[in-house]
């Protein structure tokens, strides 16, 4: 790992326990190290983030990413990041979970080519679905969702991809929780939203699906 690699790393381990979030093993802060600097330098030639400092995309999207990773369920066999984007928060999870089978789908080609390029360099068997993800016939122990377009609409088509017994685990704000989670329809059962980190308006929310799917 690069000297930088190594800075970013300890950077992010500290903005960890700032915000009360467990820090990252060696093995995984390594992996996040690589991961956060690809990130930064496409960042610089394409829209991952509007945000373009380093310790703002670390604080806002990677310290909220592992805080989610850590909070899921622990019987998560398999998830889908629906809308992927820059990876966030899938790549986390895969990073953080290692036991949890990841797909990221993301129908842009940059970013799918950035998310191909990250899963390659840090050597994870994560899936890249370069497509849109209502085309999976398949469906998940758990659904993820963060700052995807027409939220809701993604939602709706979210939920449909989730096991019975399985989550759908959405990071939005509270302003939106009510309608996303009308979105997802009856057969969902709601925790109480957490708050993130770093963030008096954003939560986590988790639903999970009935066992038996109506038909």
């Amino acid at each position: 790992m690069s000297e930088g690699e190594v800075g970013r790393s300890l950077e992010l381990d500290a903005l960890l326990a700032e915000a009360g979030v467990a820090p990252l093993g060696a093995i995984a802060g390594t992996q996040f190290g690589r991961y956060i600097s690809l990130f930064v330098r496409w960042n610089a030639k394409m829209n991952l983030t509007s945000i373009r400092d380093v310790e703002g995309i670390l604080s806002r999207h990677f310290v909220e990413s592992i805080a989610c990773a850590q909070s899921l369920p622990g019987e998560i066999a398999t998830l889908l990041d629906f809308g992927s984007g820059g990876g966030l928060p899938g790549i986390p999870i895969a990073l953080c979970r290692p036991e949890i089978a990841v797909t990221l789908a993301e129908s842009q080609g940059k970013k799918a080519a950035f998310l191909q390029e990250a899963v390659r360099l840090l050597g994870i068997s994560t899936r890249v679905h370069p497509f849109r993800a209502e085309v999976l016939s398949e469906r998940f122990d758990c659904v993820t969702l963060r700052a995807v377009d027409r939220m809701d609409d993604a939602v709706a088509s979210a939920s449909e991809l989730v096991n019975p017994g399985g989550w759908l685990a959405l990071m939005t704000t509270g302003m939106e929780l009510a309608k996303l989670q009308a979105a997802a329809g009856a057969e969902f059962s709601w925790s109480e939203a957490t708050p993130l980190p770093n963030s008096e308006r954003r939560v986590l929310v988790r639903g999970r699906r009935e066992f038996s799917l109506r038909v």
